[in-house]
């Protein structure tokens, strides 16, 4: 019996150092996981075509965390349009929560697709994980350079007089960010904002298409969107919604406010993680992205796309969209759009 005893002692001892080893092992893998993290290549979504602002913004975030080193393996970027984000948005949300590998580059429709009557999606940044807000942009209304519109004045009152004459074109739903640049300054102006002809484009790209093909009279788009077009003689545009003129090549462009329209709409873009995203990499990003925006590379990226540093991660970054919510829900609501 004592024998007996004695075994089952040496066997308790020997299955408590088996449990201790295995603990050691999980925790062991799981500070590798942080500590190699990231150790393969990582893919940026932009939920628009080829050529808009995301696009844009998405693959200059990639060039300049090349450039500076600070990412070491490679970010590619790969283009989701689709009903005003909405598609990209629920592709990235239906794959794997707990994917540290994967981003997704959205603006603000993400947080206004499901305020809108009609909305086109069912999530919001609250099914995603926030990281860093990393530019700000204005909004834009352009009409070809050949165009008899040389103001937003003159523009607003055939609108006016006669909505369904004026086809303008974006590239996000009705109800989204290019839509709301186009109808906030119209309904400050008496234009009815209902009875005003929007076509959708998946991105900015093709709605700069659609515009310069013929196929629309005016765009509503960001400003940073056109610089090449500008640039080219290709377009004309009207006037911006920042609080004052920009510098650089949009140095001429009167605000909408110049000309007796008070209406300011200010267009940021954001980098998200899946809901899931580990603490780790969580934090890996928050610090990356916070030591980008104080690179001489970025903000050269910055100045060459007409966009101001608007970086913003943590607690900061989620008020902030928290507040955006609010001030969309409040413009949608205006426009007879919310729900």
């Amino acid at each position: 019996m004592k024998h007996v005893s004695q075994t089952k002692k040496l066997l308790t001892v020997l299955m408590g150092g088996c449990l201790v080893l295995s603990l050691a092992a999980c925790g062991s893998k799981g500070g590798n996981a942080a500590d190699s993290y990231p150790d393969k290549s990582i893919v940026i979504t932009a939920p628009s075509g080829a050529g808009g602002g995301l696009d844009l913004t998405a693959r200059a975030l990639s060039k300049s965390l090349a450039e500076t080193k600070l990412a070491a393996h490679t970010i590619t970027v790969e283009n989701k349009p689709g009903g005003g984000q909405a598609v990209g948005l629920a592709d990235f949300v239906s794959q794997d929560p707990k994917d540290a590998y994967r981003l997704f580059l959205p603006s603000a429709p993400l947080i206004i697709n499901n305020l809108k009557k009609e909305g086109n999606s069912p999530q919001s940044f609250r099914d995603l994980t926030p990281l860093a807000q990393l530019t700000e942009d204005y909004g834009a209304i352009v009409v070809r350079i050949d165009s008899k519109y040389k103001d937003l004045p003159s523009l607003f009152a055939d609108m006016k007089a006669d909505p369904q004459s004026i086809i303008l074109a974006g590239g996000s739903a009705p109800g989204s960010q290019d839509h709301l640049v186009a109808m906030l300054p119209a309904v400050k102006a008496g234009v009815d904002a209902k009875s005003i002809k929007f076509v959708s484009y998946d991105g900015g790209g093709e709605a700069m298409t659609a515009l310069l093909g013929g196929n629309a009279d005016v765009l509503a788009t960001d400003i940073s969107g056109t610089s090449e077009y500008l640039k080219a003689g290709k377009v004309r545009v009207l006037g911006v919604s920042s609080t004052e003129r920009l510098s650089g090549d949009y140095k001429d462009i009167p605000t909408y406010k110049e000309q007796g329209i008070d209406a300011q709409f200010t267009i940021w873009r954001g980098l998200f993680g899946p809901k899931e995203m580990p603490d780790y990499a969580v934090k890996y990003w928050q610090e990356t992205l916070k030591k980008l925006s104080e690179s001489e590379e970025w903000k050269k990226s910055l100045e060459a796309n007409g966009w101001e540093n608007g970086f913003k991660s943590g607690d900061d970054f989620t008020h902030f969209l928290e507040d955006q919510e609010k001030l969309i829900q409040e413009i949608l609501t205006s426009l007879g759009m919310a729900k």
